[in-house]
């Protein structure tokens, strides 16, 4: 006679959903992997570049790397690294999409950042595929030393590390990725090797891409190219005042203040 459990545990594989299929890495714009699955961005709608201002060094820069990793050359993993809301994200984001505008074969491959330790399935997923791809980790920071080391291992020397048509680009508001409680995670003793041990992961970023607070006058040039973009009008006394009750000058806020002047206007952006 067979097991009821045996039959229990048949009957529920029966009824139980197949597991989703990866989407095939070779045809949209962009995807996220969530540790597991290979997901395609339902609407990948990155900022021209032209609308990013006051980085154009770091734009450029970028987006000469990224055309090297498209055209299957040496290109450098990278770090952007700076004060929130100054377009780190857009920037990587923008110059894919520029490339893909031009009919390079590059896609962005978004990391769920507390997943690292799946990177190296995603990267047996996108080896050897005739595409490139950048490994987006956004606001990346580490609570552990340990995640460091496995990150630092799969940039450089390690046995599961990236593919020859991807590279790692790493946003984060700190230039070392190193916990700002890290005095109290670690005693006096280990303090100095757990900062070295992060640092050496900064190290391995062959580009490195600092971002910085705005001024004022960078601030209004960045909200006057927005709204230019939108045919808006708008008080740069209204923008100071509406930066000023947020206690920052960002590109980010700059594009919250213009998201308000469409609302207004009766427009979508």
């Amino acid at each position: 006679m067979t097991d009821p459990l045996a039959r229990i545990a048949d009957a529920l594989d029966r009824i139980a959903p197949p597991p989703p299929a990866d989407a095939d890495p070779l045809v949209h714009p962009a995807y996220v992997w969530d540790g597991a699955n290979l997901r395609a961005v339902r609407a990948f709608a990155p900022q021209p570049l032209e609308r990013l201002k006051g980085i154009d060094r770091n734009r450029d820069v970028l987006l000469a790397n990224f055309t090297r990793l498209a055209d299957g050359v040496a290109a450098q993993d990278t770090l952007l690294w700076g004060a929130r809301g100054t377009g780190k994200s857009a920037l990587v984001k923008g110059a894919i999409g520029e490339l893909q505008a031009r009919g390079k074969s590059i896609a962005l491959v978004e990391v769920v950042t507390d997943r690292l330790d799946t990177l190296p399935r995603l990267f047996a997923l996108l080896a050897d595929r005739p595409r490139a791809y950048a490994i987006f980790l956004d606001d990346l920071g580490f609570d552990a030393a340990g995640e460091a080391r496995a990150l630092r291992s799969l940039l450089e020397g390690g046995a599961e590390a990236r593919p020859a048509n991807a590279r790692i680009v790493v946003t984060s508001n700190r230039r070392h990725l190193i916990p700002r409680d890290i005095a109290e995670q670690e005693s006096a003793i280990n303090q100095r090797d757990s900062i070295d041990d992060q640092m050496a992961l900064a190290d391995r970023f062959g580009l490195s891409l600092g971002f910085h607070a705005l001024d004022q006058d960078g601030y209004l040039a960045i909200v006057a190219g927005y709204a230019a973009a939108m045919g808006l009008d708008f008080d740069p006394a209204d923008a100071v005042q509406w930066a000023t009750r947020r206690g920052s000058r960002s590109g980010r806020v700059a594009w919250h203040y213009v998201t308000e002047l469409a609302g207004r206007a009766g427009k979508t952006v």
